[in-house]
Protein backbone atom coordinates (compact mmCIF):
# COMPACT_ATOMS: atom_id res chain seq x y z
CA UNK A 1 0.00 0.00 0.00
CA UNK A 2 1.81 3.34 -0.73
CA UNK A 3 1.67 6.36 1.49
CA UNK A 4 -1.65 8.28 -0.09
CA UNK A 5 -3.51 4.91 0.16
CA UNK A 6 -2.62 4.84 3.89
CA UNK A 7 -2.59 8.96 4.56
CA UNK A 8 -6.36 8.16 2.98
CA UNK A 9 -7.38 5.03 4.99
CA UNK A 10 -6.25 6.96 8.15
CA UNK A 11 -7.73 9.89 7.64
CA UNK A 12 -11.17 7.86 7.15
CA UNK A 13 -10.49 5.89 10.02
CA UNK A 14 -9.88 9.68 11.99
CA UNK A 15 -12.70 11.03 10.18
CA UNK A 16 -15.65 7.88 11.68
CA UNK A 17 -14.14 8.25 15.21
CA UNK A 18 -14.76 12.17 15.11
CA UNK A 19 -18.34 10.92 14.00
CA UNK A 20 -18.83 8.30 16.36
CA UNK A 21 -17.90 10.50 19.09
CA UNK A 22 -19.91 13.36 18.48
CA UNK A 23 -23.14 10.74 17.75
CA UNK A 24 -22.33 9.59 21.51
CA UNK A 25 -22.14 13.30 22.97
CA UNK A 26 -25.54 13.75 21.53
CA UNK A 27 -26.86 10.97 22.95
CA UNK A 28 -25.11 11.24 26.43
CA UNK A 29 -26.65 14.94 26.57
CA UNK A 30 -30.13 13.89 25.84
CA UNK A 31 -29.51 11.10 28.36
CA UNK A 32 -28.24 13.31 30.96
CA UNK A 33 -31.39 15.52 30.36
CA UNK A 34 -33.59 12.46 30.28
CA UNK A 35 -31.88 11.03 33.56
CA UNK A 36 -32.29 14.46 35.05
CA UNK A 37 -36.32 14.05 35.30
CA UNK A 38 -36.24 10.50 36.66
CA UNK A 39 -33.61 12.00 39.55
CA UNK A 40 -35.50 14.79 40.42
CA UNK A 41 -38.87 12.83 40.75
CA UNK A 42 -37.61 10.57 42.54
CA UNK A 43 -35.67 13.08 44.88
CA UNK A 44 -39.37 15.19 45.79
CA UNK A 45 -41.00 11.22 46.32
CA UNK A 46 -38.30 9.81 48.73
CA UNK A 47 -38.18 13.46 50.40
CA UNK A 48 -42.04 13.03 50.21
CA UNK A 49 -41.64 9.20 52.19
CA UNK A 50 -39.95 10.66 54.18
CA UNK A 51 -42.03 13.44 55.78
CA UNK A 52 -45.22 11.41 55.23
CA UNK A 53 -43.63 8.97 57.50
CA UNK A 54 -42.59 11.06 60.42
CA UNK A 55 -45.92 12.78 60.38
CA UNK A 56 -47.86 9.40 60.67
CA UNK A 57 -45.82 8.81 63.64
CA UNK A 58 -46.89 12.43 64.94
CA UNK A 59 -50.84 11.58 64.44
CA UNK A 60 -49.71 8.47 65.56
CA UNK A 61 -49.28 10.45 68.84
CA UNK A 62 -52.05 12.43 68.98
CA UNK A 63 -54.28 9.45 68.45
CA UNK A 64 -52.83 8.02 71.37
CA UNK A 65 -53.35 11.13 73.01
CA UNK A 66 -56.65 11.11 72.91
CA UNK A 67 -56.82 13.48 69.11
CA UNK A 68 -59.24 10.44 67.24
CA UNK A 69 -59.42 13.43 64.32
CA UNK A 70 -56.07 11.99 63.62
CA UNK A 71 -57.01 8.83 62.39
CA UNK A 72 -57.96 9.62 58.98
CA UNK A 73 -54.56 11.79 58.31
CA UNK A 74 -52.46 8.76 59.67
CA UNK A 75 -53.72 6.56 57.27
CA UNK A 76 -53.29 9.07 54.85
CA UNK A 77 -49.36 9.19 55.22
CA UNK A 78 -49.10 5.75 56.00
CA UNK A 79 -50.73 5.07 52.71
CA UNK A 80 -48.77 8.33 50.51
CA UNK A 81 -45.37 7.07 52.50
CA UNK A 82 -46.01 3.55 50.57
CA UNK A 83 -46.90 5.22 46.92
CA UNK A 84 -43.84 7.63 47.50
CA UNK A 85 -41.56 4.69 48.01
CA UNK A 86 -42.29 2.64 45.12
CA UNK A 87 -42.51 6.14 42.62
CA UNK A 88 -39.03 6.76 44.30
CA UNK A 89 -37.65 3.36 43.61
CA UNK A 90 -39.05 3.21 39.83
CA UNK A 91 -38.11 6.54 38.88
CA UNK A 92 -34.55 5.98 40.52
CA UNK A 93 -34.14 3.12 38.26
CA UNK A 94 -36.00 4.55 35.10
CA UNK A 95 -38.44 1.65 35.49
CA UNK A 96 -40.76 1.33 32.43
CA UNK A 97 -43.80 1.60 34.93
CA UNK A 98 -42.58 4.85 35.47
CA UNK A 99 -45.97 6.89 34.40
CA UNK A 100 -47.85 4.37 36.16
CA UNK A 101 -46.61 4.91 39.76
CA UNK A 102 -46.23 8.40 39.16
CA UNK A 103 -49.68 9.06 38.37
CA UNK A 104 -51.03 7.32 41.56
CA UNK A 105 -48.25 8.70 43.48
CA UNK A 106 -49.54 12.32 42.82
CA UNK A 107 -53.28 11.28 43.01
CA UNK A 108 -51.91 9.87 47.13
CA UNK A 109 -50.01 12.91 47.69
CA UNK A 110 -52.88 15.54 46.84
CA UNK A 111 -55.33 13.56 49.28
CA UNK A 112 -52.26 13.20 51.98
CA UNK A 113 -51.74 16.65 51.24
CA UNK A 114 -55.48 17.94 51.41
CA UNK A 115 -56.05 16.12 54.64
CA UNK A 116 -52.51 17.69 56.38
CA UNK A 117 -53.79 20.86 55.22
CA UNK A 118 -56.58 20.80 57.61
CA UNK A 119 -54.31 21.50 60.35
CA UNK A 120 -53.34 24.55 59.87
CA UNK A 121 -51.66 25.13 62.84
CA UNK A 122 -49.79 22.11 63.24
CA UNK A 123 -46.62 22.65 61.92
CA UNK A 124 -45.67 19.03 61.30
CA UNK A 125 -49.04 18.86 59.21
CA UNK A 126 -48.04 21.65 57.58
CA UNK A 127 -44.52 20.32 56.28
CA UNK A 128 -45.96 17.01 55.22
CA UNK A 129 -48.77 19.01 53.23
CA UNK A 130 -45.82 21.10 51.60
CA UNK A 131 -43.69 17.92 50.50
CA UNK A 132 -47.00 16.51 49.11
CA UNK A 133 -47.82 19.26 46.93
CA UNK A 134 -43.82 19.51 45.48
CA UNK A 135 -43.90 15.66 44.92
CA UNK A 136 -47.50 15.78 43.43
CA UNK A 137 -46.03 18.54 41.02
CA UNK A 138 -42.39 16.69 40.61
CA UNK A 139 -44.41 14.08 39.69
CA UNK A 140 -46.94 15.38 36.96
CA UNK A 141 -43.89 17.47 35.64
CA UNK A 142 -42.34 13.45 35.18
CA UNK A 143 -45.53 12.55 33.16
CA UNK A 144 -44.82 15.06 31.10
CA UNK A 145 -41.89 14.36 30.60
CA UNK A 146 -42.25 10.92 29.11
CA UNK A 147 -45.79 11.79 27.55
CA UNK A 148 -47.40 9.58 29.74
CA UNK A 149 -51.17 9.87 29.24
CA UNK A 150 -53.97 8.67 32.25
CA UNK A 151 -56.05 5.97 31.00
CA UNK A 152 -53.61 4.65 28.15
CA UNK A 153 -55.82 1.24 28.07
CA UNK A 154 -59.01 1.92 27.74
Amino acid sequence: MNVRNRFGLSMLVVAAFAFANAAWADDKKDHDKHSAHFEQCAKACADCMRECDLCARHCADLVAAGQKEHLRTLGACLDCSSFCTSAAKITARRGPMAGLICEACAKACDECGAACEKFPDDAMMAKCAKECRNCAKACREMLKHIGHEAHQKQ
